[in-house]
């Protein structure tokens, strides 16, 4: 065969064409629109509801090249597996391996959440799942919900939901979960391929995947029994014409319920009863700490290492306790203990065994610290006179302190030189006071030039360190300047130091750098509720009650700032917000928050009303606090932005045909929302 040059010159270029035209595909041509659609499923083998199945290989198609993320934490197998699947995905196949021996006659479910994305730009299918059967029938029932944490509304991500058929009070906490599933980001699930029948449902952070909740680990429930049904319903469909005319249909369509399931998680805040830790790190103090709150203090004595062996230690040390008595400091003040590098002390306290029952016992715990510039200076001190001396001037009669070398001091400070008008002011103290008497302490106020001085009222011990604070309640004069003086040698330690003179000025705020908030509530009845002022960062800055009797809660002398708002319905009267308990069936003290921000300037009165219930519960908390925040498409707003419109236009997860998000109704305690969980009961 001829081939002439000619001919092979445009075989040449014809080649280099197509490897040109191949090359610049790959890519999206510029000002191209931009892919915001997700994998379209095409289909899978064995197919979706297929019977009778006994491969243990399971192959998906979609429409595009995909990708998965955190497969092995988001995709999850009904029934549970013991040896999780091996999953994969190569261009536009996703394939499942089981690993497991499949169970006969079981519908088996693969939920793959939001773990399935595109491969260019990541757009996530959502809610994706796969189902089949071993035998020759499948199971069609669903439940729907949402999870949210119960303190703060955040939605739970990656959550296990599952149920049982058993209603066994005990089955969460010995049996596997029967059929499972995982929230999205938005802390919604649906359960699938259910059998007819009651079951019981929860969900648990299920932190060594045994498929049953341990009392250290997250759980929510629902004290409710729930029977899965489908309701047949008319969908109205709206078709376009190619001249963008439009034209209402309508076809048959299934729901399935229930679809409204809230549960909130909680942690019972399970410990165990152990000695956590014990230290010496300085010689004037030990600290104990425990793996639990305890009910009552530990005994300890010393066993040797002093001369007061037998000794219980409130004979010899000063205890400074937390409320809940798990973190001890005991400052030692009996000089022979203090001198002692070595210490042995036995430990009485209640500890679990290996049952989980709390019983007594003792440890025996050595304590060590040597300090040699200590021994130095002990040592100088013997040739120096270091009591306190005094020079008296034999002309005017003053009396000046004349301090000993290397004298140890008791230092004294205040909180913030800019005092505010409604608080306390707070005196600090290095090492804990022996003696302050309120009349050694001077207060005076300034006018025009002149320091006029006050009657300083009582030292109180403050509530937070008993031992090394003072608290002194004045009424403050807004915008006046005020100082306080104690004079050399007037307080004194237990520990025998002395103070230096001290003298300090402090500011008080005017009114007009403050600004006051006043609610109305409405929604609650005659609940009393503690409303929660909240930081950008979701934290606590003030509290006020809303009393049974009122709509009112104010808070008066407020930093301007950007606040949030949050309650919750205080059941047991005690002031602060109970976790719930599994145990015992009593869900956590429920929460609302304020859907808005609140924008506080100085000198302002904001009077707001506030209707609990306007908003469904996973609309109520702002999107600018949330920690879990749900990845907002390109364009989407977030809730809080859309709170002049309350229509829902997203993507329905839960396969129904219709828009049946939880929450998606304007109604969280009545009809039409959520359904909750009963609060429980609660001693008033």
């Amino acid at each position: 065969m001829r081939i002439h040059c000619g001919g092979m010159k445009s075989i040449i270029w014809v080649i280099l064409a197509v490897v040109m035209a191949a090359c610049a595909s790959m890519g999206r041509p510029e000002g191209g629109a931009r892919d915001e659609n997700p994998p379209v499923f095409v289909k899978s083998d064995p197919a979706p509801g297929e019977t009778n199945v006994s491969k243990t290989r399971i192959t998906a198609y979609f429409d595009e090249n995909i990708q998965l993320e955190d497969a092995f934490t988001k995709v999850v197998v009904s029934p549970a597996q013991n040896t999780p699947p091996q999953i994969s995905a190569n261009g536009r196949r996703l394939t499942v391996d089981f690993r497991d021996t499949l169970i006969p006659d079981v519908t088996y479910t693969i939920d793959f959440a939001d773990a399935i994305k595109d491969l260019n730009e990541g757009n996530i299918l959502d809610g994706f799942a796969l189902d089949f059967s071993t035998g020759n029938q499948i199971d069609t029932l669903r439940i729907s919900g949402m999870v949210l944490q119960a303190r703060n509304l955040e939605p739970a991500q990656g959550m296990l939901v599952g149920v049982y058929s058993n209603l066994s009070d005990t089955a969460i906490s010995t049996l596997p979960l029967e059929r499972i599933a995982r929230t999205n980001q938005y802390g919604q699930f649906t359960i699938r391929n259910l059998k007819p029948g009651a079951y019981k449902i929860f969900a648990v952070n299920d932190m060594n995947r045994d498929y049953h909740w341990d009392r250290s680990e997250d759980v929510a429930f629902f004290d409710s029994i729930i029977v899965p049904e489908i309701e047949t319903i008319t969908i109205t469909d709206t078709l376009y014409a190619s001249d963008r005319s439009d034209s209402l249909v309508q076809r048959t369509g299934l729901k399935y319920l229930p679809n409204d399931i809230l549960l909130s998680w909680f942690n019972q805040n399970y410990k165990a009863h152990y000695l956590k830790d014990y230290k010496r790190e300085d010689r004037r103090k030990i600290s104990l700490k425990f793996g639990a709150p305890l009910d009552s203090l530990p005994q300890v004595k010393i066993v040797d290492g002093a001369d007061s062996i037998g000794a219980d230690i409130s004979k010899w040390a000063l205890l400074n306790a937390n409320e809940t008595l798990d973190s001890l400091i005991y400052w030692i003040k009996d000089p022979n203990v203090l001198d002692a590098d070595s210490l042995r002390l036995s430990v009485r306290y209640q500890k679990n065994d290996s049952v989980d029952n709390l019983v007594w016992t003792t440890d025996t715990l050595r304590f060590y610290y040597r300090d040699l510039e200590k021994k130095k200076k002990d040592k100088k001190k013997k040739d120096q006179d270091n009591e306190p001396k005094f020079y008296i001037d034999s002309i005017t009669g003053d009396t000046t302190f004349l301090p000993p070398p290397d004298m140890e001091y008791l230092e004294i400070k205040i909180e913030n030189a800019i005092q505010d008008v409604h608080k306390p002011l707070v005196l600090e103290f290095s090492t804990p006071l022996e003696k302050l008497d309120s009349a050694d302490v001077k207060i005076s106020i300034q006018k025009d030039t002149l320091w006029i001085p006050l009657k300083t009222p009582h030292l109180i011990p403050d509530s937070t360190d008993r031992l090394m604070r003072r608290r002194i309640n004045m009424k403050w004069e807004p915008g006046e300047k005020y100082r306080i003086e104690i004079d050399t040698l007037r307080a004194n330690s237990i520990y025998n130091t002395w103070n230096r003179p001290f003298a300090q000025e402090f500011t008080v705020k005017p009114l007009e750098d403050y600004c006051n908030l006043s609610l109305t509530i409405e929604g609650l009845d005659s609940l009393q509720a503690v409303v929660e002022l909240l930081s950008s960062n979701d934290e606590t800055v003030a509290t006020a009650i809303k009393r049974a009797d009122s709509q009112k809660a104010d808070f008066k002398f407020l930093d301007p700032g950007t606040f949030y708002l949050r309650l919750f319905i205080d059941s047991n009267l005690n002031g602060k917000w109970d976790t719930g308990n599994l145990t015992d069936s009593i869900q956590p003290e429920e929460i609302y928050y304020f859907a808005k921000k609140l924008d506080l300037k100085k000198n302002w009165d904001i009077e707001q009303t506030w209707i609990v219930d306007e908003l469904p519960v996973d609309r109520q908390k702002p999107y600018a606090i949330k920690k879990n925040k749900p990845k907002l498409k390109r364009g989407e707003k977030a809730p809080e932005e859309e709170l002049e419109n309350e229509e829902d236009d997203f993507y329905d997860p839960f396969g129904s045909g219709i828009n049946n998000r939880p929450g998606s109704n304007n109604n969280r305690r009545g009809a039409g929302g959520l359904r909750k969980a009963n609060t429980g009961s609660r001693a008033r």
